[in-house]
């Protein structure tokens, strides 16, 4: 029985405690014994209470083991070779171990199998054993102590629906600290990495240099070289600008459309269409902008005068602005829809026509929820990344010519982590100081416009 195999088992029986709990609850509402008051709750309750009692302790138990048992295991067989591992470095010790856990699992590996190794991936072999079907006994007491501790609770007066909602309640609660704890340990990962980036390269010469040229150097050396942001962030805001240029007036015409002119029947077909947009991945819009979109621009360019690079700002904003589309579309066709339709109908009935209603009521009313999501489609395009390795070219050069290749602050970072890294050289740091910059940014952007958003829902909910 494999771990998912002993997950499987696990929801099929919090199915059957779910049955017995409310076949149990049923029985005893339905009993004729007048001495017995009305159930507390809805049977549904019971059975859940149940289920959960059966399953979640279980699962805790089960995913606490998993964490922790091929740690202790590892530490058992590094104690059996305590007196080969002593004159090994940690690297070493290291391809050891991946050795004898392939052995241990039954895979093969290069070279002749020394008898320490045999013998150290025996006890591995064994030690998993055991751990397996003491978790299994262990589970399964688990699941069987919870089933009958709580089905001999179910009685009349027994509170199931309060003891639910508290433990979903409090599973939400954790779900939402695991959520909160992940965002919390990435910033402080790049903070940390950030600080030692600082160590080699001063925060003014970062944020307020003009020249990226970050040359190699020897691991843990600060080198030459300039790592100015500048000219990563403004070909970011140039990408950024084009893509809004584009995608502002054609998402919000098309919403206007959609939501105050469009029959329902025609409505009911363009929006998925128009949605479908948002399903492409990202990559596809960079190989369509990299073999469609740059050389129409650049024979257009030669064709009236101007020099057009194929793999420049117009072309990553342009495809990034086609692809935010139905991001704006969609969030302000809801959000006009929400204007209450008395607005609407006090206006034409003081004589405005269609047209004046939109510009003069409907587009003010909407304006901040519109203004919300504007905002959150910028931040998008500010942490947009395949398209722009593609179509932008790269060039880290400070200037604001749109028909010109330039790099973002995503396609650096992509730059200085490709290939091999040992993450001790300012070259390979600088990638954390711009992924912090970064999320700076579009955190607020985003607080910006989620503020926004509220001001409008506490107007017209």
């Amino acid at each position: 029985m494999t771990n998912w195999m002993l997950v499987a088992v696990l929801l099929g029986v919090m199915a059957v405690a779910y049955h017995l709990g409310l076949t149990r609850s049923r029985v005893m509402a339905r009993a004729g014994d007048a001495r017995r008051a009305a159930m507390h709750s809805r049977p549904g309750y019971y059975g859940a209470l149940v289920a959960l009692w059966c399953g979640l302790p279980a699962f805790l138990v089960f995913a606490v083991w998993n964490i922790a048992e091929p740690s202790l295991i590892r530490n058992a067989v590094l104690t059996m070779l305590s007196s080969e591992a002593g004159t090994m470095t940690s690297q070493q010790v290291s391809i050891a171990m991946q050795r004898i856990e392939s052995i241990a699992s039954g895979f093969g590996v290069a070279g002749d199998v020394t008898p320490v190794e045999a013998a150290a991936a025996a006890e591995m072999a064994r030690l998993q054993a055991i751990g397996f079907y003491t978790k299994i006994a262990l589970v399964m007491a688990i699941v069987l102590g919870g089933l009958v501790f709580t089905y001999r609770r179910i009685k009349p007066d027994f509170r199931a629906r309060n003891h639910v909602e508290q433990i979903v309640r409090v599973t939400m609660f954790l779900a939402s600290g695991v959520a909160i704890l992940t965002t919390v340990g990435i910033v402080l990962s790049m903070v940390s990495e950030t600080l030692r980036f600082f160590s080699f390269v001063s925060p003014l010469d970062f944020f307020f240099g003009t020249v990226w040229d970050p040359r190699f150097s020897t691991t843990g050396t600060g080198g030459g070289g300039g790592f100015g942001i500048l000219p990563l962030l403004s070909g970011t805001l140039l990408v950024s600008v084009v893509a809004m240029t584009v995608a502002v007036p054609v998402g919000l015409m098309t919403a206007i459309f959609l939501a105050e002119y469009a029959t329902p029947r025609f409505r009911s077909i363009a929006k998925p269409v128009i949605e479908v947009l948002a399903g492409i991945p990202t990559i596809v819009y960079g190989v369509f902008a990299l073999i469609v979109v740059g050389p129409f621009f650049s024979a257009l360019g030669a064709a009236i005068g101007l020099e057009i690079r194929a793999t420049s700002a117009l072309t990553a904003g342009f495809v990034m602005g086609i692809m935010l589309i139905p991001f704006i579309s969609s969030l302000s066709d809801d959000i006009i829809t929400q204007v209450p339709r008395s607005l609407r109908d006090a206006s034409m009935g003081l004589g405005a026509t269609r047209s004046e209603t939109i510009r003069r009521v409907v587009l003010p009313a909407a304006l901040p929820g519109v203004v919300g999501a504007v905002l959150l489609a910028a931040s998008r395009a500010i942490g947009e990344t395949m398209i722009v390795v593609l179509a932008a070219g790269n060039s880290p050069v400070l200037q604001g010519n749109p028909f010109e290749a330039v790099s973002t602050v995503t396609v650096t970072i992509v730059n200085q982590l490709t290939g091999d890294q040992d993450f001790a050289s300012p070259q390979s740091l600088v990638a954390f100081a711009l992924g912090l910059t970064l999320f700076v940014i579009t955190l607020g952007l985003n607080v910006v416009a989620l503020y926004i958003v509220r001001k409008y829902r506490e107007q017209y909910d």
